[in-house]
């Protein structure tokens, strides 16, 4: 069994990793956590050393920086001016900069083997399309916001026991207590219930004819444009048009897809769980995860492409290619395919100047996801803030 695609969670998602022990979940058993590590399959790249791996931050990123494979101090410096450069100014800059634009002036080699695929493994969009402030924001919370906010967290679980699955059990059991802990209410989980209504009358929302003081609205953002829509040509006009401008906005987002290749050979193991690859338009990859390194099948690897563009067909035999290529020395057997997903709209495309959906859709309803108005990309961690600020302004 695998997952559509792979996720990398860093130490700075503190609301995530907050949320996944408050429903009974241990980061640390159900993710591998390792320190600040981007190594390229001929072992050079950016690779935190043991000694400095519990280091304060930004102290344990600045050793990764100085000791990284392959680069000059030429190169190092050019890195170390850009950061200092940007840690003096807040880690603030016009919303209208693109990464590419921040990153001028930086050694090429610093740029392609570090920014470009942190940049499209946070932001999922091509640095020269990508928001420079949205970028910044991350960096400042991995570097500078927590001890280990640098670490990358590798899932060892399949994506729904990771939170979804222990969340919906937490839920079903607080609403069984006869005497919940104060603050907490009861709940009420529906599975496969799809809602198909939903009304304003006399100051409460209906649901499916199931009056609530509130509403959270929870899906993805071209699901809540339509329901929006929809559901407004019922609505007061007040209540009408606050729906249909806030869907208009939603409606107005550009997405990514991602692509992931799966590909089996008998035996294979990298010397790391997840490996950069070099990436151009002919090998499409920018990371490769061994499945069985973290909890999966012994020889499976996955093969990531991030803001992909072509058929499945184009994409597989591209990746398999680029693994001979990159690989070939570290694997004894041809990779053979075994699935590629495609999620055509797997992130909202985090552009410069972007106009995100506000969090207030009309009174009494709100919105919750990565992709409404907040500081971060489309990640988990924005997913989990916006839910909690969805609580806080309905509260």
């Amino acid at each position: 069994m695998v997952d559509n695609g792979q996720h990398i969670l860093i130490g700075a998602y503190t609301d995530t990793l907050q949320m996944m022990r408050t429903v009974g979940l241990d980061p640390e058993r159900v993710m591998l956590r390792q320190a600040l590590s981007l190594p390229f399959p001929d072992g050079k790249g950016l690779q935190t050393p043991d000694w400095a791996a519990r280091w304060p931050a930004p102290l344990d990123a600045l050793a990764a920086i100085a000791t990284a494979k392959g680069w000059t101090w030429r190169h190092k410096a050019s890195l170390m001016r850009h950061a200092m450069a940007w840690q003096l100014r807040g880690f603030e800059c016009a919303p209208t900069l693109s990464v590419a634009d921040l990153c001028k002036g930086m050694a090429p080699r610093v740029f392609q083997e570090l920014i470009e695929p942190l940049c499209v493994s946070a932001l999922n969009t091509p640095a020269k399309a990508s928001s420079a402030q949205v970028l910044l924001r991350v960096l400042k919370d991995a570097m500078f916001s927590v001890r280990g906010g640098s670490n990358l967290l590798l899932p060892m679980v399949d994506l729904g026991a990771l939170f979804p699955a222990q969340a919906q059990q937490w839920l079903e059991q607080l609403a069984n207590r006869p005497n919940p802990p104060a603050n907490t209410g009861k709940a009420k989980v529906l599975c496969g219930h799809r809602v198909t209504r939903l009304e304003w009358q006399a100051s409460h929302w209906h649901v499916d004819g199931e009056a609530f003081d509130r509403v959270i609205w929870a899906t993805s953002a071209s699901e809540a444009a339509r329901a929006q829509v929809e559901f407004a040509k019922a609505a007061p006009e007040f209540i009408a048009q606050a729906m249909t401008a806030w869907a208009a906005v939603a409606a107005s987002l550009h997405f990514e897809a991602i692509t992931t290749v799966y590909a089996q050979a008998p035996g294979v193991r990298l010397p790391h769980a997840m490996l950069a690859l070099h990436n151009t338009p002919e090998a499409p990859a920018q990371f490769v995860f061994d499945r069985g390194q973290l909890g999966g099948p012994e020889g499976l690897l996955a093969f990531v492409v991030s803001a992909s563009q072509g058929t499945r067909e184009s994409l597989q035999a591209a990746v398999l290619a680029q693994a001979k290529t990159q690989l070939g020395h570290l694997i004894a057997t041809p990779l053979q395919g075994v699935q590629t997903v495609i999620e055509k709209r797997a992130t909202f495309a985090c552009t410069p100047g972007l106009f995100r959906p506000a969090q207030h859709i009309a009174p009494g309803l709100v919105a919750a996801g990565d992709y409404v108005d907040g500081p971060y990309p489309a990640t988990l961690e924005g997913a989990i803030r916006s839910g909690l600020s969805a609580v806080a302004c309905l509260d």
